[in-house]
């Protein structure tokens, strides 16, 4: 039986950071997993900024409510849901995601938590296991599954390998270069039509 295994940010919606550091002006939130293969190093960045400047998650999450699935996104996961199950596997927080989900059809997420101070500051964050992405494309294979997997960023990396099949969508060229041997698309038709190829 098969699964597919997507990644969130980039794939799906657009990237919050990105985003939040569109509504802030403040350009350091910029820099994503595309550009930071260190998951931890990343993160603590991203939270000494916030403090810095006194921002918590309550203003993260109005950012998040602005937020619309990328166009096309949510027709292309209806219709991939109709030939298999899929999973969204994301180094995302449940904290950001639910208003994101409820947008895409509410598919299933395994993601993150963050810690939160009662004055809303974000003091830190909980991974569900380490390597997640591959550790749970793992645990799917053990539980008698082939995945396929996708994603654009160094951290979705582990799980695009380790399965039957996958691919690279929206990536950066300096991953696509790095990892020739991955399939990539730029357009949700192309990309389920890959899919399929596989399904079949």
């Amino acid at each position: 039986m098969d699964i597919v295994c997507l990644d969130l940010e980039g794939v799906l919606v657009p990237e919050i950071w990105i985003a939040f550091a569109n509504e802030t002006g403040i350009e350091a939130l910029k820099r994503t997993t595309r550009d930071e293969p260190d998951y931890d190093k990343l993160m603590r960045y991203r939270l000494d900024i916030l403090k810095e400047h006194h921002l918590g998650l309550k203003q993260i999450q109005e950012t998040i409510a602005k937020i619309d699935p990328l166009p096309g996104a949510k027709e292309f996961l209806d219709e991939l849901r109709t030939l298999t199950q899929v999973v969204i596997l994301s180094d995302t927080f449940t904290e950001f995601a639910k208003p994101l989900m409820a947008k895409l059809g509410w598919p299933a997420l395994f993601c993150n938590s963050l810690e939160v101070a009662p004055d809303g500051e974000i003091t830190g964050y909980r991974m569900r296991i380490p390597e997640s992405k591959l550790t749970t494309v793992r645990a799917l294979q053990s539980a008698g599954f082939e995945t396929i997997a996708a994603g654009d960023s160094f951290n979705d990396l582990g799980m695009i390998k380790a399965g039957k099949a996958g691919f690279l969508f929206r990536s950066t060229e300096q991953i696509k270069k790095e990892n020739p041997e991955i399939l990539a698309y730029e357009e949700y038709g192309e990309f389920l039509e890959a899919i399929k190829r596989v399904l079949t």
